[in-house]
């Protein structure tokens, strides 16, 4: 056996992020078939005859699982992974999948005659999903996804690099590095922080340790010799996967890596052609239409308990305006229901922060549930905003914001949005570093816009008000 395929027989089997969540998805509907298929064989229960004999009703059944799943946060792999999380995750997914696949009309079967078996039907999509859950937690969640690789960078780089990788993806260990530092600085690093290997032990170490993939991070060209040049093109032609950092971070974060680009990060950085597709861009503005006019018509249902929670909690003006930025910096006019105290910003405009005490006890409920944005239906109506994009910026922190940091006035090329990708993915910000992190994943949506991503940020923006973790 050649070099090559030692170094490719000694590999271990990883998964991709995605690809964890595929996984879980796929067996969360094959395992639950075919329990339905196996108790309806066995004991004859009528009910679940349509696991063999209806395949309608199959497919309504896998994607109303797949949906509530979604929602409820079964593929939220941090939850996945905890015992506790994933119990409390699968019985609200299949209480409401139930619930629904039974009142559903013509694409389920009717009613059994017996409530025995609506009960039977219950217990084994229960049963089945937590006993497959708990072994997933139990037996792959910690072992079977370990990825190990090996960091090409500068020494200086360490440490920010390593930590900006593991602390998203727990199962993403970086087990050693090669400096491409013309000048050996023993200074600049911990020696025991992780370990340092020479750039002509590459090949046999990655062998020698089961490492799945080497990073490169450094943007020294110089320190790329000619002698790690062809330790990486051996590991290249042996099928070992290398990646730059940037594309790394991108898919385990999904977030723009705008503190390590420098200004040419448009070479980095093409723009999703969604941003530019007219088909796209109308269907969206249909879309956003009927749910504004939808939006409108709950605000008015709702607004009798909103007076009165406003005049025992707030006890002030209801609805206010307020100047934000839009698309191609135009600066434009939302509407919000009032949450904080009179004079709230009487010593000038601040970040609003967790817990703070400017918000109003009926304000922390408005916010939390969302329904303090529902007049911004309206300015979706007119074109101001849209459904999803980056949340609006107050002037005074945009120009404060773009001062200091790169690429800050990017997110304005398209619409900002009532619910976006920075606002599921991360809480308030509450200074200039949360607003880079935010500023990252405003980045990442505009780069890979489209109507998977749309869906994505709607199911889990649900997701928020139904959790109650409104901002």
């Amino acid at each position: 056996m050649n070099n090559n395929a030692k170094i490719l027989s000694n590999s271990k089997m990883h998964f991709e992020i995605s690809e964890r969540r595929m996984l879980l998805r796929l067996f969360d509907i094959i395992f639950v078939l075919l329990s339905l298929y196996f108790v309806e064989i066995q004991f004859g229960v009528k009910y679940l005859e349509f696991s063999v004999s209806n395949f309608y009703w199959t497919v309504v059944l896998g994607v109303y699982i797949l949906f509530f799943g979604s929602i409820f946060e079964m593929y939220n792999l941090q939850v996945a992974s905890n015992e506790f999380q994933v119990l409390k995750s699968t019985v609200l997914t299949v209480s409401t999948t139930v619930l629904v696949y039974l009142l559903t009309p013509i694409f389920s079967p009717t009613l059994p005659t017996t409530r025995i078996q609506i009960l039977t039907f219950y217990g084994i999509v229960l049963m089945t999903l937590i006993l497959w859950r708990l072994f997933y937690v139990k037996f792959l969640a910690s072992n079977r996804f370990v990825q190990n690789a090996v960091l090409i960078c500068d020494k200086e780089q360490l440490e920010e690099l390593i930590l900006g990788l593991e602390n998203i993806d727990p199962h993403y260990k970086i087990i050693a590095y090669v400096s491409v530092d013309t000048i050996d600085n023993k200074d600049s690093v911990h020696d025991d922080y992780v370990q340092q290997i020479e750039k002509n032990t590459l090949v046999s170490f990655v062998k020698k340790h089961g490492v799945s993939e080497v990073v490169i991070a450094s943007q020294k060209t110089e320190g790329i010799t000619s002698e790690l040049y062809q330790q990486l093109l051996q590991l290249l032609e042996s099928g070992k996967s290398i990646r730059e950092y940037t594309q790394v971070y991108e898919s385990k974060t999904h977030r723009i890596p705008v503190h390590y680009m420098a200004r040419d990060f448009y070479r980095f950085f093409p723009f999703s052609r969604s941003n530019n597709n007219k088909l796209y861009l109308s269907i969206v503005r249909v879309f956003e239409i009927l749910l504004s006019l939808v939006g409108i018509f709950l605000g008015v249902a709702l607004l009798p308990l909103i007076l009165l929670g406003n005049s025992i909690g707030n006890r002030g003006v209801l609805i206010y305006t307020q100047e934000r930025i839009g698309k191609d910096g135009v600066v434009f006019k939302i509407l919000k229901l009032r949450t904080m105290v009179k004079n709230a910003e009487s010593n000038g405009a601040v970040f609003t922060v967790v817990n703070d005490s400017r918000v109003t006890a009926f304000g922390r409920f408005l916010r939390k549930t969302r329904i303090d944005e529902f007049p911004q239906f309206y300015n979706i109506l007119k074109g101001d905003m849209a459904v999803i994009g980056p949340r609006p910026e107050r002037p005074c922190f945009v120009y404060k914001i773009a001062e200091l940091m790169p690429f800050y006035e990017t997110r304005h090329v398209i619409k900002p949005g009532l619910s976006g990708w920075a606002q599921v993915n991360y809480s308030y910000g509450e200074n200039i570093e949360d607003s880079l992190i935010k500023l990252q994943y405003d980045l990442y949506y505009i780069k890979h816009r489209s109507v998977y991503l749309d869906l994505n940020i709607a199911l889990r923006t649900i997701t928020t008000v139904l959790f109650y973790r409104g901002q």
